[in-house]
Order: C-alpha cells, then structure tokens, then sequence
C-alpha cells in the first residue's frame, strides 16, 4: 500500500511539473520573422533607334481622238517621307521587394535556442511601393496572425565580390566568390507598436578554387556561399535578439522535467566546420 501511495505521488508530482513547464512553455513571446525587406537603385543602359520610311505615286493618261483632231493627256504625283530617330542613355528607377533566401537559419536557430515560440508570418503581396517598409500598416492587416512581435529586417548592403590572387612561391592563383550581407533588425510589439530590439547583424561566406593558370575557367559553388552566409547572419542576429529582449539560451529540451523523460542527455558540444580549400 505504502509503495502505490509512493508511486502515486512521484505521478503526481511528474504530472505537475509537466503542467509548469506547459504553462510556461504558453507563456513565452510569440515571435514572426520577415523576409528581408531591400531597396535598390538601378540603373539599365538603353538604345532606341527608330526608322520609317513611306512613299506614294500616283498616275493617270487620258487620249482624245476625232476626225479632226488627236490630244492627249498624262498626270505623274510621286511623294516620299522619310524619318529617323535614335536616343541612348540610363534609366534609373528603385527596385523594392523581400528576399526570402536569408531567413531559415535565424528561424532554426530560434527554434533551437529555445526561450521563444516563432510563428508562420504571411509574405508581403502588395505592389513594391515604399509601402513595404510600412510594417505597423502590414501588422494593422493581419500579416502576422498570433504574433506577440515581428522581426522585421531591412537589407542595408548585400554584394557578392570575385577576386584573385597569386600564391607565395607558386605559379598557382586562388579564386575566391564571397558575398557580404548586412542587415537592419527591428523587434516590434503588435499590440502597442513599441520597438523592444534594434541591431545590425552581418553574415558572410565564401568559396575558394586553386588555379593552376590565370584565366583557367572556374565554377563558383553559389549555393555554399549563400548558406554560409545565411548560417553566420543567423548566429549574429540571434546571439544581438536575445541580449537585449532579455531572454536566455535555454533550450526546451533540457527544461522538461527528469521524471517524465528520464535522465537529460548533455547538450552536444558545437561542431565547427574547417576550411576547405577546393581544387
């Protein structure tokens, strides 16, 4: 009898602990991260050359014979117009839109980190006007259904570069595709607009081939640079979030309670990925 009441109790205890840590699982901020808002100028280079020509002739003979007499008539009208136009110069106008490439990794690294609760937000579809740097116009219609803040982020640089470079001691050269990428974070309240974090946080990545000859044909790998520099925006971007929206790296995994899940694995330590030079 003794041992049922023991057990009942260490239930008891378990099923109290889980309701705990589900209410404050509830309890945590509901977060929505953006695309990567951009604006861009452009400029295109254009050459209009435009040529018509047109032309008419008109004729007409007329002969009058008698008995007496013979005459005869004949009329020519012959008309030509030509024209020829040609403009060359730049256009320039803004481009405006979202990059939904740069994301994944912050929201993985959210979910990983524990301490928040993210929600799906709804991409922007309007027409890209300056409208779409209007976040609280974008809260105010519902983009972010359930959310207690928005992310929202504002491409201020972005460029890919491909440089070369001779090895010491070699007759070798290195090519190298990086691509740099800063962004402008602001944490938004929904309900009262308020701004809780703002930071700026840069990812980078790169590619590196070895040349034998200068001006050998080199494939870039794209898709590496890209998540190398999506990987390194997100670790910025979060480590800048949760200092100053004053939440800690928990992880959820560790705050469930041991006697429901047995005994917590340590946390692995972080891999770190060498450099790889590629021939």
């Amino acid at each position: 009898m003794q041992t049922i009441l023991s057990n009942a109790s260490r239930v008891l205890a378990g099923l109290a602990a889980f309701a705990a840590f589900g209410a404050a699982y509830a309890a945590e901020p509901k977060i929505a991260v953006t695309d990567l808002t951009y604006e861009e100028k452009v400029s295109e280079y254009f050459r209009v050359v435009s040529a018509q020509s047109k032309s008419s002739i008109k004729a007409s003979a007329s002969e009058r014979e008698t008995d007496h007499s013979y005459s005869s008539r004949g009329r020519l009208d012959a008309r030509q117009e030509s024209s020829y136009y040609e403009a060359e110069g730049y256009y320039t106008y803004i481009d405006r839109g979202e990059l939904r490439t740069y994301t994944a990794d912050l929201k993985g690294a959210l979910l990983k980190g524990g301490g928040v609760r993210l929600v799906q937000a709804r991409p922007y579809s309007g027409q890209p006007t300056e409208k779409i740097f209007d976040i609280i116009d974008r809260i105010k219609k519902g983009f972010y259904p359930g959310a207690d803040y928005v992310l929202f982020g504002t491409v201020s640089n972005i460029a890919f570069r491909q440089e070369s470079m001779q090895l010491p001691m070699s007759s070798s050269h290195t090519g190298v595709l990086s691509l740099d990428l800063v962004v402008d974070f602001s944490l938004i309240n929904t309900k009262t607009y308020e701004v809780k974090a703002a930071f700026s946080a840069s990812g980078s990545g790169q590619d590196t081939k070895i040349l034998s000859r200068p001006g050998d044909r080199v494939v870039f790998n794209r898709g590496k640079v890209m998540s190398e520099t999506s990987k390194s925006l997100a670790e910025a971007a979060y480590g800048e979030l949760m200092a100053q929206f004053g939440v800690a790296r928990s992880g959820r995994a560790t705050a469930v309670p041991a006697s429901l899940k047995g005994s917590a694995a340590p946390a692995p330590a972080p891999h770190v990925e060498p450099v790889t030079v590629y021939k």
